[in-house]
This record gives C-alpha cells, structure tokens and sequence, in this order.
C-alpha cells in the first residue's frame, strides 16, 4: 500500500521551511499532496491562491511524487477522499506544537485511520514565518530569499 501523506496549510506564501518539510518528508512517504486550504481564521488571503499554487507546482515540476491541489474541505475529509492515511505537518517549537496537537487530535477523531506526522523544522529555517514575510512584503521590503520560488 502506497503511504500518501497530505501537506496542508494556508502556504501564504510557501517558504522554505515548508519547502524543507516536503524535501524530508520524501523520504518518508511515497506520495506528498500539498494542499492549500482556506483558512476561516484568516479573513483574506495575502498572495492569490491560484498563483501560489502555480508557484509551488514549478518547484516540484521535476518530481512526481509531489503534486500541489486547492482545497475548501476539512482536511480529514481530503484525506478520506485522495486516499492517504497520513498528514504531514512541521513543527517550529512548543507553541506550534500546542496548536498542532489539538487539531491532530480532531482529525484523528474525524477520520480514525489518519496518523498526523511532526517532522521538526530544520534549525535554519525555524525563524521563518510566513506572517512575517507577509508583513516585509507589505512595506516593500524584500522576501525571496525566505521562498524557494521568487514574489
């Protein structure tokens, strides 16, 4: 059986930090589907959906294993639905982990054969933040060599 592993997250924007999830996550799974999702929290978006997909489909242009989709569905049922048993999310530190803990804890609730992975964000990229890339964008500062394509 294939191990299929769904990458959700609102990717606004996609930084290398996600970029090193993915690349280590290979080694993990067979098959990662990064899945940009709306985020109710978030009231708008920061960089237009459609475009940050077709961005991060150019970085894994060359891999197949990786594949980039948009979705508007709660995750465990995406992952029901594309057929993985497994989520992948990157940790930065203890409050990643609290946040991230409880909504592995739902969607294993929602979706009982759905394993949540953690995979520790490597240290030079545990200060990236795409809130605060967001924030630099804004004010004409530069951001490009926090994303593994250009803005």
């Amino acid at each position: 059986m294939k191990k299929i592993a769904i990458f959700p997250g609102s990717f606004d924007p996609f930084t290398l930090g996600h970029h090193d999830i993915v690349v280590r996550g290979l080694d993990i799974f067979d098959e990662i589907i990064i899945a940009i999702g709306y985020n109710s929290a978030k009231k708008n978006r920061y960089f237009e959906i459609n475009s940050t997909m077709e961005k991060i489909r150019s970085v894994y242009k060359d891999t197949p294993q990786v594949s980039v989709i948009v979705y508007n569905d709660l995750t465990s049922s995406l992952a029901k639905s594309s057929n993985a048993n497994y989520l992948l999310r990157g940790l930065r530190n203890t409050t990643d982990f609290e946040y991230e803990n409880g909504i592995s804890q739902m969607n294993r609730y929602l979706n009982d054969k759905l394993e949540t992975v953690f995979l520790i964000t490597s240290p030079k990229y545990s200060s990236i933040n795409s809130t605060i890339l967001r924030e630099v964008h804004k004010y004409g500062g530069p951001i490009n060599d926090f994303l593994p394509y250009d803005v």
